[in-house]
């Protein structure tokens, strides 16, 4: 199934990109200085060098073809390779990415946790509001947001751009801070909820009454009996945060000016640039099926009744 869904990934942006009215070549031609004057034979050349010469079906074979080959082509605005573009982006998406993912799922359990071990506190009322909040608050708004506070107003942090961490890691750390809290904020909130629902459904089992009926501390109550049984359904959650983090990325490095893989995309798409869509999408696509085939092989490991059956 996951060879099946990347081959229809393939075919749709494939497809997609075609559809867009325009003509890459010749946006690229018209942002280009010096090269309005450019006669119809080098045109044809660079139509032929990029292969837009040829038909659909054609472009598609070709297309496959090199990334089997571990050659995702050739960008028509940067002139260079695909690989090599995503190879220095790619660094980039995956840090701010990681942190959000490792930290949203974090706080988002530990929440849910409490949230269910305290039903009906206060502390089960914040954690629901802020989940709702969180699920609810638009990724690019809550952006600009949080420039004008922290960046604008308070100037705690940078409002734009990015620091590798091995150049100047404090440096690095302040300028992720908002962008990290956009990407995971949906995330966490999700998770939170989920969390919540999965240990207050695993509470009421005979098993974990039982546990308390002896007298066990809550401590060993909720980590032996509560948590691995109730996480099933938050670690499926956690495949589709993959997603929903690289999805986030590509809102929040715009808004941010990140010079990561989704701001590339970005870019890409307004300038029509067919090989870097294609190649990126598929590159995003791969790594989301990847992680929730890992995620369903982790069922066994989380229920042997799984493993059995």
């Amino acid at each position: 199934m996951a060879v099946i869904i990347v081959i229809l990934v393939t075919i749709m942006v494939f497809s997609a990109m075609r559809l867009l009215p325009g003509d890459p070549l010749e946006i690229f031609i018209g942002q280009s200085a010096g090269m309005g004057q450019m006669t119809e034979d080098v045109k044809e050349q660079l139509r032929h060098e990029y292969g837009l010469d040829k038909s659909p079906v054609i472009q598609y074979f070709d297309w496959i073809g090199g990334v089997l080959r571990g050659d995702l082509g050739r960008s028509i605005t940067y002139r260079d390779s695909v690989g090599t573009l995503m190879a220095e982006r790619f660094p980039i998406t995956l840090h701010i990415g990681l942190v959000a993912f490792v930290l949203g799922n974090i706080i988002g359990i530990a929440m849910g946790i409490i949230a269910a071990l305290r039903r009906g506190s206060w502390m089960d009322s914040l954690v629901t509001m802020l989940s709702y909040i969180g699920i609810s608050i638009p990724v690019f708004w809550l952006g600009f947001l949080l420039m004008y506070v922290f960046g604008f107003h308070l100037k705690w942090l940078p409002i734009s751009g990015y620091v590798s961490p091995f150049d100047d890691f404090w440096l690095s750390t302040k300028h992720i801070i908002m962008p990290v809290i956009c990407i995971m904020i949906t995330g966490l909130a999700v998770i939170a909820r989920q969390t919540r629902s999965s240990v207050l459904e695993v509470s009421q089992q005979d098993y974990v009454r039982t546990a308390w009926s002896k007298g066990l501390p809550e401590r060993a109550v909720v980590a032996k009996h509560i948590l691995k049984n109730s996480l099933i359904p938050v670690v499926t959650l956690l495949g589709i945060g993959i997603g929903i983090i690289f999805g986030g990325s590509v809102l929040v490095e715009q808004v941010f000016a990140i010079p990561g893989i989704g701001r590339l995309l970005v870019t890409s798409v307004f300038q029509q640039d067919y090989v870097v869509v294609q190649s990126g999408v598929l590159v995003i696509s791969f790594i989301v099926i990847m992680s929730n085939l890992i995620v369903d092989i982790s069922y066994a490991w989380l229920d042997p009744r799984i493993r059995y059956g």
